[in-house]
């Protein structure tokens, strides 16, 4: 599984490298800007006789910036390099490699040129002066400390980068980008490719970074790689492999009451759909047998719609919702099924809720919890955080408000340690839904989803995510397994049936739809 870090881990990373292994930094240096050429020219071909304009800082970002300038010379390429700042701001391992740069300059037959540039006025003069537009201007302004606004001149050395009509690759991170969250608080390089060091960083995904990054590729670049060790709080992002590694395997021997049996107790009179769909990705995730707990004017409509999945009738409230009178059935159902999945289309009926406050303590199997059910949790946030069997929740970050009572902007800026922290906090497994949606554990696990498309923000869409996740728990996956390769198959179907419908047009049921077709992907070459 890809692991990530914050700008602070990576730091330490460095730190130990050079301190504890003593690794010179120069020597981690000259690593990154040969890997960066290398990862560069797979991209845009040859740089012979190209132009390349190297943006870099005063640290040690820049300092990347300067082995670069070398290698791309070497490689034939016309360099033109711009510190934005002046020569004497530059301190150690970035100044020694200024100094080579500085020292090739003397030679006639160096193919490279310097400008300094330490002020606003000074950039108008030397972009201007480069009449030819360059093929590929590199960002080495900031490293992945950065935090914060842009300020001038830097400012306008981005916006100079950003409207060039030409390859813009980054070193490390964009710059103006956080490492750690994504966020940009003002401006940001545009990048077609971003080559990190050592490890992706949070910031390449998540929040504004993922628009900002491009193509992301990872560069080793000789830190030990058993350094990259984060026993508290590790982040990291799902694939393929992962996913297919966890999917459980039918034996020969296998029946339907063998391979997961969910229970989904959904629905009311005005919201027929979300239960039909959470019972169906259910089945098409793999469930032997679902059970579908609805109230009992649903029963008619939907047993026309559904034949493999079982239909059981509630009693129900005047509102056509499920009436607490329901509970002794649904004890009974309880007791057959593996996996329970309460909440879509349950509406907030008081007596609905009621109904749900005296389940959720008894539900002895892991429970997903989704739409109304957790709208009804916020009432009385202690029946999460007491139960002792396993919970996940699949809030959007409407939901995760109410329940938290945390900033939406917080929530949405925060993605990856909202949902960790929360996690902890609620006793769930809590799938945060959203660009990229964030599973967190109650031990302080992140991961992050690398599957989906904008055109999944459609009605329903999470009731199909609901139904996948309750049918991998059921199949016998630990529910943090069964929570981060839910929302990737989720992710990988709204994928393929955005390629048949394109994002504007996509629905739900385009997403259940297309559920086989991912399995079948994922584990094609099992």
């Amino acid at each position: 599984m890809q692991l990530l870090s914050t700008a602070e881990q990576m730091q330490r990373f460095d730190r130990s490298a050079i301190g504890t292994y003593a690794i010179p930094g120069i020597v981690l240096m000259e690593n990154a800007g040969r890997a960066f050429v290398d990862f560069l020219e797979q991209h845009v071909g040859s740089l012979l006789g190209k132009l390349v304009v190297v943006v870099c800082g005063k640290g040690n970002n820049g300092g990347d910036g300067f082995v670069i300038a070398r290698h791309l010379s070497n490689r034939g390429a016309a360099v033109h390099v711009l510190l934005i700042g002046k020569k004497s701001d530059v301190k150690g391992d970035a100044q020694t490699n200024l100094s080579i740069l500085l020292k090739m300059l003397r030679s006639k037959r160096s193919s490279v040129a310097f400008h300094e540039v330490p002020t606003v006025g000074k950039m108008n003069t030397v972009t201007t002066s480069l009449s030819d537009s360059p093929a590929v201007v590199v960002d080495a302004l900031f490293g992945t400390g950065f935090a914060g606004a842009v300020r001038s001149p830097y400012r306008e050395a981005i916006e100079w980068m950003n409207s060039l009509r030409t390859f813009r690759a980054a070193v490390d991170i964009p710059s103006g980008v956080n490492a750690s969250t994504g966020l940009v608080e003002n401006i940001a390089v545009r990048s077609n490719l971003t080559v990190t060091m050592g490890l992706a960083k949070i910031g390449h995904y998540v929040g504004e970074g993922k628009d900002h990054a491009g193509i992301v590729e990872i560069a080793d670049i000789s830190i030990p790689r058993f350094l990259f060790q984060i026993e508290r709080q590790p982040t990291y992002r799902v694939h393929t492999e992962d996913v297919r590694r966890v999917l459980p395997q039918r034996p020969h021997t296998a029946h339907k009451y063998s391979v997961g049996k969910v229970l989904v107790i959904a629905g009311s009179r005005a919201l027929t759909g979300a239960p039909f769909m959470t019972a169906v990705a259910a089945m098409r995730a793999g469930a032997g047998a679902v059970i579908l707990a609805v109230p009992k004017s649903l029963h008619p409509p939907l047993i026309k719609k559904v034949t493999e999945v079982m239909i059981t009738p509630l009693q129900e409230t005047d509102e056509g919702t499920i009436s607490i009178q329901a509970m002794d059935t649904i004890q009974e159902r309880l007791r057959w099924a593996d996996v329970v999945a309460l909440g879509p289309g349950l509406s907030q009926n008081l007596e609905t809720r009621k109904l749900v406050h005296t389940l959720v303590p008894s539900i002895v199997q892991p429970l997903v919890l989704d739409a109304d059910g957790l709208g009804m949790m916020a009432y009385d946030i202690s029946l999460l955080k007491k139960r002792r069997f396993s919970t996940i929740i699949t809030p959007h970050v409407g939901e995760l408000r109410l329940l938290t009572k945390l900033d939406r902007d917080m929530i949405e800026k925060e993605r990856v340690e909202v949902a960790r922290s929360q996690a902890k906090s609620l006793n769930t497994i809590l799938v945060l839904k959203g660009s990229p949606t964030i599973i967190g554990t109650p031990e302080g696990r992140a991961f992050m989803n690398s599957t989906g498309n904008p055109g999944m923000a459609t009605a329903g869409a999470g009731d199909v995510l609901t139904g996948i996740i309750a049918s991998f728990a059921a199949q016998g996956m630990m529910p943090e397994e069964a929570a981060w390769a839910g929302v990737f198959v989720h992710g990988l179907a709204g994928d393929i049936a955005a390629k048949k419908f394109g994002q504007r047009s996509l629905m739900a049921m385009d997403i259940l739809e297309a559920v086989p077709e991912a399995l079948q992907n994922i584990e094609a070459n099992r």
